[in-house]
């Protein structure tokens, strides 16, 4: 009788351990129609192509390309298309910088000014104390959209566009606040340059891309041009998703300006997991200073909905997910749009590259966490495209307004000769009013495409609409002088619309700048 009790609960013993294996199997791998679930999500969003990797474990365990390369083009995108990943190269310039200050060339804490003597912000005091750690967090208080028109738009280099900082002015108290800004991480970018003599762009070359074996990864625009498995940007315009023009992000390439595929990027998250630092066994920057960069270092105000607190390391948001720690990061420029997710705790990481503005970056690496949690109640695609539907609505509504207030039947106060000029800012320099036949047109730095029909709005309002159709259109003002004649004009830079498919405004973050003329 005993052994017959013994048997059962042996047998009931293995029942329940074999059940509980396969719950675990269960838990730890994807959806059966995961691929499926992706090109409908693909679909949904109108993007072109795509590529999704995924490392779990110290092991890639998904790399697969969707859609093509350019739109109606035929070439389908694989696990090695060159896609830009904008500002996830952020975390990137951050490693450089860890791996010299292993090697004692730098210090977290460093005054910029001892590498960098010629740098200077407005306020001097902020000029003598900033530090390599205040522009890492974005924490100096430069605005959101500070510099980026000289970077992203002019052929000036990095230097250049660095010295222009002294003619702006803070949004926020230095250290006070959490204020994104490209420019300083270009800033981060040349301390590499300084101290360790070689650029930004070879650095990352031979000490990050070539010791992880990220042979298709580069830094410029002349070379994911030069490839031929390249992915081309698209956005959607009057309704419609067109092939639009690569952005030369080269001058601001610490904050945005590096190209990878899939199978590079697993690379570089297998770097940040498992042991920290480490690629096949080879230590590339020290476990001390991963844990640096991965560390909170600055509060972020506004969290991610899912997430109940939210802060910024070095190049890294860092927030949590039903318990667990996340840290992620998004990169976006002209129609690219990436998303990467690191879980440490499942040693899991997640890497979604497009071309065109999406949120199903965000959505897959979600649907993976859950999957790898065991949760697979929650369609993420779907969340987000209901979210995003709601936001265009509000997006849509809120131009209406901002047209609604136009009054018509008005005339600028002058003949239109009487504000062709040149006009100056101390900080975003030289801009041109011209005339072409009837019309005013615009033209910045003497750059090409940076060309823009002025039409006239209410009374010395005008609206900028761009010779580019991907740029869309900003407002600008002109001001009379006691005398009569125009003296300055307003132009109102945007960074991003609320809805990129509605138009480019109404923006989530506007910047303000006056240009006077000049006699």
């Amino acid at each position: 009788m005993t052994t017959y009790y013994f048997k059962r609960s042996q047998i009931a013993l293995l029942v329940f351990v074999s059940l509980f294996f396969n719950a675990l199997v269960a838990q730890e791998s994807l959806p059966d129609n995961f691929d499926a679930w992706i090109e409908s999500g693909r679909k949904d969003w109108k993007i072109p192509g795509m590529a999704v990797g995924i490392v779990k474990d110290g092991e890639v365990v998904y790399a697969k390309g969707f859609g093509e390369k350019r739109l109606g083009g035929g070439e389908k995108v694989d696990a090695n298309t060159i896609f830009s990943i904008a500002s996830v190269s952020k975390n990137m310039t951050a490693a450089a910088l860890a791996i010299l200050v292993d090697e004692g060339k730098i210090d977290w804490d460093d005054k910029i000014v001892q590498h960098i003597p010629w740098f200077q912000l407005k306020d001097p005091w902020v000029t003598q104390e900033i530090t390599i750690r205040d522009v890492l967090t974005h924490r100096v208080g430069l605005g959101r959209i500070l510099g980026n028109r000289l970077q992203f738009m002019t052929n000036s280099s990095r230097d250049s566009v660095l010295y222009q900082m002294r003619y702006m002015d803070l949004e926020k108290p230095f250290r006070s606040s959490f204020v994104y800004n490209n420019v300083m991480y270009s800033l981060a970018g040349q301390i590499i340059e300084y101290a360790d003599g070689r650029t930004w762009d070879a650095f990352l070359n031979e000490r990050l891309f070539a010791p992880l074996e990220m042979n298709a990864s580069s830094t410029s625009i002349s070379q994911i041009n030069a490839n031929s498995n390249q992915a081309y940007p698209h956005q959607e315009i009057e309704g419609k998703v067109v092939a639009i023009a690569r952005r030369n992000w080269d001058n601001a390439g610490p904050a945005g300006g590096v190209n990878a595929s899939i199978n590079d990027l697993n690379k570089w998250m297998l770097m940040q997991l498992g042991v920290s630092g480490e690629y096949k066994g080879k230590t590339i920057i020290s476990e001390k200073q991963m844990n640096e960069i991965h560390k909170q270092q600055m509060v972020v105000p506004q969290a991610n909905a899912m997430a109940a607190q939210g802060s910024y390391g070095f190049g890294w948001n860092i927030t949590d997910y039903k318990g667990k720690r996340v840290l992620t990061h998004g990169g976006a420029t002209d129609g690219f749009n990436t998303a990467m997710y690191l879980m440490p705790e499942l040693d899991l990481g997640i890497i979604v590259v497009g071309n065109n503005f999406n949120s199903l970056g965000n959505a897959v690496a979600y649907q993976v966490m859950d999957a790898y949690l065991g949760n697979n109640e929650v369609d993420w695609n779907e969340r987000y495209l209901q979210g995003y539907k709601r936001s265009y609505a509000r997006a849509s509504e809120a131009r209406e307004k901002i047209h609604q207030a136009q009054v018509l039947k008005t005339k600028p106060s002058l003949d239109l000769d009487a504000y062709i000029g040149v006009y100056k800012s101390a900080g975003y320099g030289k801009v041109e009013v011209k005339k072409q036949g009837k019309d005013l047109v615009l033209h910045f730095w003497d750059t090409e495409g940076l060309e823009a029909k002025l039409e006239h709005w209410h009374y010395d309002t005008f609206r900028a609409v761009w010779k580019n159709p991907a740029q869309r259109e900003e407002f600008m003002q002109f001001h009379l002088g006691k005398d009569g004649k125009v003296e300055a004009l307003d132009f109102e830079f945007s960074l991003r619309p609320l809805s990129l498919q509605v138009g480019a405004y109404p923006s989530n973050y506007t910047h303000t700048e006056r240009f006077i003329k000049q006699i």
